[in-house]
């Protein structure tokens, strides 16, 4: 099939190839062409607008940071929109809003096409190991159409229901994500702090039924506080998402006091200026709120 990406950043790039190696052609686009370089020399095609990506696809991706830019992306004036042919699908796998996903979705339903939400749920960890998780919110015809090379992305694909409920399953799981991963660093801490040696605790924690895969794979980045040159998700960008869902917490009247705590813990990582890192840095804040630093 004709596919086409807009926005090759960390997601992109290692979605790109499992899209190519499943025999599809995939035509791309990013602000900076040069981060598209590695792609095009593995056979991805490169076009100079998201409209241009669209008019050779039957269905177009897009992930990119936030709403803004995805409305820039998907409606501007070489947006997907205009090159979207009829009936063609744009899936958007960005981490946005619902009402703000729902808002693009009506503009696309008025020029004939159709888009889904389809946020993305595992780390560039889980997408290489072809483990990660893809949620869909919209027309379940067009889900059904294609589902296929979802498939090629990552093995567990699930219709969630209509438009922006996608987005909304995603920031839960997130906050889920952030809580969980917070209260890894708060509980090593702890231990720490009471003369438990942090190896013993983190091999203690990873062998108990707290255990997850996520804690799994960054119980390492805090063995010895050495932090990956390339975070999973950064401080900054766990942030936003956490900022998603207490927007969305206030918008539903649904409370989320957990959120709001690992949200301040970001804010104590931004403090000390450590925001560069996975957020799972967090655990050095409560070393030092806990004297141990």
């Amino acid at each position: 099939m004709n596919l086409g990406f807009a926005g090759l950043g960390a997601m992109g790039q290692l979605i790109v190839p499992r899209l190519i190696a499943a025999g599809h052609t995939v035509t791309g686009w990013n602000r900076s062409k040069d981060k598209a370089e590695p792609l095009i020399a593995a056979g991805m095609r490169f076009a100079a607008t998201p409209r241009a990506v669209a008019e050779a696809s039957e269905i177009v991706f897009s992930i990119v940071t936030d709403a803004k830019a995805v409305r820039a992306v998907a409606l501007g004036d070489d947006g997907i929109i205009k090159g979207l042919r009829q009936g063609g699908i744009f899936i958007d796998m960005s981490t946005i809003e619902p009402d703000e996903s729902r808002a693009i979705a009506a503009a696309f339903a008025k020029a004939g096409s159709v888009m889904l939400d389809g946020p993305l749920s595992g780390s560039p960890v889980t997408v290489k190991q072809g483990n990660a998780s893809i949620m869909i919110g919209g027309d379940e015809e067009a889900f059904e159409r294609a589902k296929p090379v979802l498939l090629a992305i990552g093995p567990k694909v699930t219709r969630i229901g209509g438009n922006g409920l996608a987005c909304q399953m995603k920031i839960a799981v997130n906050l889920l994500l952030m809580v969980e991963v917070i209260c890894f660093g708060e509980a090593v801490a702890l231990a720490e702090k009471g003369g438990v040696e942090r190896a013993v605790a983190l091999d203690a924690i990873l062998k108990s039924v707290a255990a997850s895969p996520v804690l799994g794979y960054r119980g390492p980045f805090i063995l010895d506080g050495a932090m990956p040159k390339v975070p999973l998700a950064d401080v900054t960008l766990q942030q936003k998402d956490m900022m998603l869902a207490l927007n969305l917490g206030r918008q539903l009247g649904s409370p989320v006091p957990l959120a709001a705590a690992a949200n301040e813990m970001m804010n104590a990582c931004r403090g000390l200026g450590i925001d560069g890192n996975d957020f799972v840095v967090a655990h050095q804040v409560y070393r030092r709120l806990g004297g141990q630093e």
